[in-house]
């Protein structure tokens, strides 16, 4: 079998450089949160494929799920020939999304065709040609999302021009001093000075960023927005693709916050591994749009939808958000005595919601200065201890727990342990 070394040769001449990889670590195997590479070494999981399996690698439901369907029907096409498991699978999520019902579900691939979607179903539904999204939030890499993405590194450098009528306001975000009243009122001054709320069809948010550095919606901004989108006729778009199934504790992030959106996308963890994705919103705004406006050819696939059940079982019956919860106690406590070692002195800030955690990396706390490098070598030295860790935020420093939800409280402490021993040699490898 050929090496992690060897793939990589062959990765660098075959698969274009636009492509990124958070390691060199070449997948051969993985059962629930641990993956064994080509070379044969067993890494424990803190990625989970960017929050794809909270479920864990290979949940057995969701494979019985799955070799279940194959022996039925792989393909039909929604649009040519409809199937049950599709309708299905969209009653139940209409039943759990925080979204004012009666409610309606079309299904897709991606999160970014969500993302797109979503758009497409408000601009419909308002006759409002703006949307409004957030610096540091994330949605996608297609044109539509990539203007909504407030981060221009390495998402939107050298792809433009992109599509009109697409304003970015700042994401309140105390830990870097913005305040959630600063955001509103920065909401407030673009509808004074740049576009008028009558010509805005949507906000689009995440209750906790993803790429941006996970830094977490104030819950009170949430129920402001929701105010603020009544009072002008504007539609909220709750951006649940990281956030949703259970990671911070809840089914979806915005249930913290006691709000509904009008349209919710997910993805990611929706079908355990498998690529689906959805848009749930109010029946009225999903109805909007004509007949033929809206589908894909693989979206809603039988086989994804087999193993959306699958997760949504799994979830329920072994009490995920419970699990979340749990996990991410075990990770925020460590993390927390992790930043009163005086002699690390290199933990800015330490957040999560549920399993959704995440540690901030700076130079030294008193100056807060964003620590990049640290960030690189620590995740370094992790893959070399055998632990599989990712990093996001706008400067670059921040570290996201992502476990499995399935994984053992061993196995999360084991890798809290390495995680600890890493981020202590890091320091010194760039001191």
């Amino acid at each position: 079998m050929p090496t992690s070394a060897e793939l990589h040769e062959r990765r660098v001449a075959a698969v274009p450089r636009g492509v990124a990889h958070a390691t060199a670590i070449y997948a051969r195997r993985a059962k629930n949160a641990e993956i064994w590479s080509e070379d044969g070494k067993r890494y424990i999981d803190f990625a989970s494929g960017i929050a794809v399996v909270n479920t864990g690698h290979l949940h057995p439901k969701v494979i019985a799920a799955v070799e279940q369907q194959l022996k039925s029907l792989s393909h039909a096409c929604f649009q040519v020939t409809p199937y049950e498991t599709y309708v299905r699978l969209a009653e139940r999520l209409n039943a759990i999304a925080p979204v004012a019902a009666p409610a309606k579900t079309i299904l897709f691939s991606t999160g970014a065709e969500a993302v797109e979607n979503a758009v497409k179903v408000a601009r419909a539904f308002t006759g409002r040609p703006g949307i409004v999204s957030f610096s540091g939030g994330f949605h996608g890499r297609t044109l539509m999302g990539m203007a909504l993405t407030g981060k221009v590194v390495p998402y939107k450098k050298g792809f433009g021009p992109f599509p009109a009528e697409v304003y970015n306001v700042a994401f309140p975000n105390i830990y870097h001093g913005v305040s959630s009243e600063q955001s509103l009122a920065a909401l407030k001054a673009l509808f004074k000075y740049t576009a008028d709320p009558s010509s805005i069809a949507a906000i689009i948010i995440e209750p906790v960023q993803g790429e941006g550095g996970f830094y977490i919606a104030p819950f009170d901004f949430l129920r402001s927005l929701r105010a603020l989108c009544d009072e002008h006729g504007i539609l909220l778009v709750a951006d649940e693709i990281q956030t949703g199934f259970a990671r911070t504790g809840k089914m979806f992030g915005l249930k913290h916050a006691g709000i509904e959106a009008d349209v919710v996308t997910m993805a990611k963890s929706l079908a355990g591994g498998f690529p689906l994705s959805a848009v749930t919103g109010r029946a009225d705004v999903m109805d909007a749009s004509n007949p033929g406006g809206l589908g894909g050819t693989y979206a809603g696939s039988p086989v994804a939808c087999a193993a959306a059940h699958a997760v949504l079982d799994v979830i329920e019956d072994e009490k995920l958000c419970d699990r979340a919860n749990a996990i991410g106690k075990i990770i925020l406590d460590r993390c927390n005595r992790l930043k009163q070692r005086s002699n690390l002195n290199c933990i800015g800030d330490v957040r999560g919601l549920g399993a959704m955690c995440a540690v901030e990396l700076v130079k030294d706390t008193a100056s807060g200065e964003p620590a990049p490098q640290l960030t690189q070598a620590l995740m370094k030295v992790a893959n070399e201890k055998g632990l599989i860790l990712l990093s996001c935020g706008t400067y670059g420093n921040v570290i996201r727990f992502l476990v499995p939800l399935t994984a053992s409280d061993d196995l999360v402490r084991d890798g809290m342990d390495i995680f600890e021993a890493s981020l202590t040699e890091a320091v010194t490898r760039v001191a």
